[in-house]
């Protein structure tokens, strides 16, 4: 088939799997265009590597300087956003307030940029992390931030899944390369690597899995058909992109995300919180013990992957060999700049940019103290999860498989890097919500003199923690 005629039946297919899916009752903001965007620039490859304006980075210093055009669009697309969230001051004040360990955490990447031997670098990179959560918090201070949250998910998810698919057949020098590694081609679809195609198939496979069961349980739904078969022909995408790009560590995380989906929506496991913390603590322990305890290599080897992992335990070697401070790392998104990067390719491939393991990528930039501070995320994230799941199964379930997902998938991969997929649905699904947000039109409290009678006012839960706040009457 000629690629013209593929591009028209694809644009078809992908307004038709918006029309399947639509849902009028859900009210969102135009502003959720905003991450929309950020969520298709970071899940794909960057916009001058669009417009081909860009050329391939070789030398360290490359990797120092960036691109131009592109830091304008994060800026523009950041700019925006600070816009937005300004006019929402008391909402977003709200959910700062009940995610204390996100701001500490990353006033610790901030402060880590003074120490970093490539100040302007990081913290450029810094402002650009910062964007991550100025678009996660658009998201959660929407309208009806579960509808914004779905819609951000099906806007991205139906447009990177199906141009996959699409590059992948009928545009090969978009869609496929050349693997310096192993001398074979590579799948990438709208990404540029096969792995970060994989990631796209994890993060954003997952919604159409979970839509699936919980639109097939609500028989009431007059539309039920039409969905089911938008979120089929996805997940049959998904499945022939996992297949295509053979991203093994991707495709493991995607079939334990999906069973936890399926498990917790069964009718006697389901909105039972013992289930999904059994299910998450056997996904981690199994990933575990296959990776770092199964010496012999039989359960890795089953994916296809070596005692090695594909060469990972080279890398680890290699990256602590010249790693910085153990304390606090060589600075924000630092370590895989100048000497340390040739050092680093000196001893093992050259082009390599990640650590393949995002507790080591922290503990490389950040030391232990960012470590300590990306658990103390993660604790708090899983019971703010958990909140949400108890309050409501259905809108908690996608938030468990992002958590699970995320902290399986770090062990061989380095997720936990800003900007991308994988970190920022760990922010989307750890990240607490008041269960009440406060008006924008709601009045300003009443001035209260010692010789007045105090009111009684309504307490406003957390969903997160169950601590309670005092709002105007």
């Amino acid at each position: 088939m000629p690629p013209a005629i593929a591009s028209a039946i694809f644009a078809v297919g992908i307004f038709g799997l918006f029309i399947l899916d639509r849902d009028r009752e859900a009210k969102t903001s135009k502003a959720l265009w905003i991450p929309v965007l950020w969520l298709l620039i970071n899940g794909s490859r960057p916009v001058s590597m669009w417009l081909q304006l860009s050329t391939p980075m070789d030398t360290p210093d490359q990797y120092l300087d960036g691109s131009p055009f592109d830091r304008v669009v994060y800026l523009v697309l950041l700019i925006a956003g600070l816009i937005v969230l300004v006019r929402r001051g008391r909402k977003v004040g709200t959910l700062l307030r009940a995610n204390a360990p996100i701001i500490i955490f990353f006033l610790f990447c901030f402060a880590s940029i003074f120490w970093s031997d490539y100040t302007f670098v990081a913290f450029k990179r810094w402002s650009k992390a910062i964007g991550d959560v100025v678009m996660v918090l658009i998201v959660f201070t929407d309208l009806d931030p579960e509808a914004a949250l779905k819609r951000l998910l099906t806007r991205v998810a139906y447009v990177l899944l199906p141009m996959s698919v699409l590059f992948i057949k009928y545009y090969p020098e978009l869609g496929r390369s050349f693997n310096q590694w192993t001398w074979t081609n590579m799948y990438s679809g709208v990404s540029t690597t096969k792995n970060g195609l994989g990631t796209i198939c994890l993060i954003f496979g997952l919604l159409p899995v979970w839509r699936f069961f919980a639109v097939y349980r609500d028989k009431e739904d007059t539309h039920r058909m039409r969905k089911l078969t938008a979120y089929t022909a996805v997940i049959a995408m998904v499945l022939w992109l996992f297949w295509t790009a053979n991203s093994m560590t991707s495709f493991a995380c995607f079939v334990m995300a999906s069973g936890l989906i399926m498990a917790t929506n069964l009718r006697g496991f389901d909105g039972k919180p013992w289930v999904a913390h059994f299910i998450i603590a056997m996904m981690i322990s199994l990933s575990l013990f296959a990776l770092f305890f199964d010496s012999g290599g039989n359960l890795v080897g089953t994916l296809g992957r070596d005692t090695t992992m594909t060469g990972r335990t080279g890398i680890w070697k290699a990256v602590l060999s010249v790693s910085g401070n153990p304390w606090y790392g060589t600075g924000f998104e630092s370590f895989w700049l100048g000497e340390r990067l040739q050092r680093v390719w000196d001893m093992t491939e050259k082009g390599i940019q990640e650590a393949h393991d995002g507790y080591l990528e922290v503990y490389l930039n950040l030391g232990w103290i960012g470590v300590g501070l990306l658990a103390l995320l993660i604790a708090t994230g899983y019971r703010n999860v958990m909140a949400v799941f108890r309050r409501d199964p259905n809108a908690g379930r996608i938030r468990l498989a992002f958590f699970a997902v995320v902290v399986v998938y770090n062990f061989t991969e380095a997720g936990f890097r800003m900007m991308g997929p994988v970190w920022i649905a760990f922010l989307l699904a750890t990240m607490a919500i008041p269960i009440a947000p406060v008006s924008e039109d709601s009045p300003p409290p009443e001035p209260v003199f010692a010789d007045t009678v105090v009111k009684a006012k309504p307490q406003v839960e957390y969903a997160a923690s169950g601590r309670f706040r005092k709002e105007p009457v």
